[in-house]
Order: C-alpha cells, then structure tokens, then sequence
C-alpha cells in the first residue's frame, strides 16, 4: 500500500502565492516520477508539472514561470511553489506518484484564486 496526501491549498488572492506540498508512505520500493494535476470545475484532469527522480521537470505551457516544482527523495515529498495566481489556477490539485509497482494518486487539495 502507498498513500499519497497532498497539503497546503486554500484561498488565495489573484496575483498571490501558495506552495503545495505531497508526501508519499508507506510500501514503496522505487519512486520514478512525482507530479501535479489539476482539474478546474467541470473540466478534465490535467497535468501541471512533474519531476523525475534525477531532477528532470516538465511544465505545461500555462504554468512555465510561475510555478516551481521540487522534490525531497530522501523524504518521497514533491513541492510545488506556485507565484503569480491567476483565477483560471482555480482547481483542485492532485498529487501523483509514479513506482514500481503503479501510479498512485492523492485526494487532492482545493486552491482557488479569487479577490
């Protein structure tokens, strides 16, 4: 069993600051990628960035410059410090974790972006 639990989401005003913080327990043999999804009201769960055991980062378009993703492998613990908010970041974010033995994911946490 892994377990996946995401922090740090909340209210936020647009043009302000949050960082989300993922951690990862549990049986876990191998960790290859960690990552971020978010998935806006009524919409698609997409990808917003994710990171590879070596340091390797891939951003979507919509986020490059304004969102700085991190990880601890010695803590199986991914970041992600997101600057510069925009209402359309509004979404609930999920953390994943890709391993050995599959892909697990998080619960997810809320972020909204409003005045």
């Amino acid at each position: 069993q892994v377990q996946v639990v995401e922090s740090g989401g909340g209210l936020v005003q647009p043009g302000g600051s949050l960082r989300l913080s993922c951690a990862a327990s549990g049986s876990i043999r191998s960790i290859y990628w960690m990552g971020w999804y978010r998935q806006p009201p009524g919409e698609q769960r997409d990808l917003v960035a994710e990171i590879s055991a070596n340091g390797i980062t891939n951003y979507q378009d919509f986020v490059k410059g304004r969102f700085t993703i991190s990880r601890d492998n010695t803590k199986n613990t991914v970041l992600l410090q997101m600057t510069s908010l925009k209402p359309e970041d509004t979404a609930v974010y999920y953390c994943y974790v890709s391993t050995a033995t599959g892909s697990y994911w998080g619960q997810g946490t809320q972020v909204t972006v409003s005045s």
